[in-house]
């Protein structure tokens, strides 16, 4: 069964605008926390070049995910997958993106660490970690609208809301990852980019 996100409805366009700049023209990804499905499945039908595994711990989930990709020949089946698992059992042992969008901030804290270390273990070389979602940064104003999403986040759950980039930075930096890119997105959201660190590259 389809399910349908108004989020994700309004976003994948952009997203792919951006992953479209930001990639080569083929390579093997991994998303995390794909959701609806919609995001992979968009994705997939507009850059074939590209091997997409997407994943999800929910169930329904996994089920939606291929009711929206059922035919696309580049998408694997979705992988049972907790980004705060460890292992990331059933991932390959390189891929040259893992993309998580809107996962950071409902999440515990603790995620932003394992996505960090996931994916400097399986990234490629060159490969790059793409994250999508609001941001806290201390030298730019948050608008209204972050702020009162932050605290309705964080009365539905104390663990999650959202992330002070600096911290994410740190998360990355220990394990090896230094960002690139930084894009305004609509809605406040911000698409950013890690890579290795020079001296990690192997």
């Amino acid at each position: 069964m389809q399910l349908h996100s108004p989020a994700a409805e309004r976003n994948r366009q952009p997203i792919l605008e951006r992953l479209q700049r930001l990639l080569p023209p083929r390579g093997d990804a991994l998303e995390l926390a794909s959701g609806s499905g919609q995001h992979v499945a968009h994705f997939a039908a507009a850059m074939p070049g590209w091997t997409w595994q997407p994943s999800d711990p929910d169930p329904a989930a996994l089920a939606s995910i291929a009711a929206w990709c059922a035919g696309l020949p580049n998408v694997h089946a979705p992988l049972a997958l907790d980004a705060s698992d460890a292992t990331w059992a059933g991932v390959p042992d390189r891929v040259d993106l893992v993309l998580a969008v809107n996962l950071l901030h409902i999440a515990p804290w603790a995620v932003c660490g394992a996505l960090m270390a996931g994916a400097a273990r399986h990234l490629s070389p060159a490969g790059v970690l793409v994250v999508y979602g609001p941001f806290f940064e201390a030298d730019v104003p948050t608008a209204a609208s972050n702020l009162d999403f932050d605290a309705d986040l964080r009365r539905r759950d104390p663990r999650w809301g959202l992330r002070d980039l600096a911290a994410v930075d740190a998360q990355a930096r220990s394990a090896g990852l230094v960002r690139r890119e930084r894009v305004a997105m609509p809605s406040n959201n911000l698409l950013l980019a890690w890579g290795r660190s020079p001296g990690e590259r192997r």
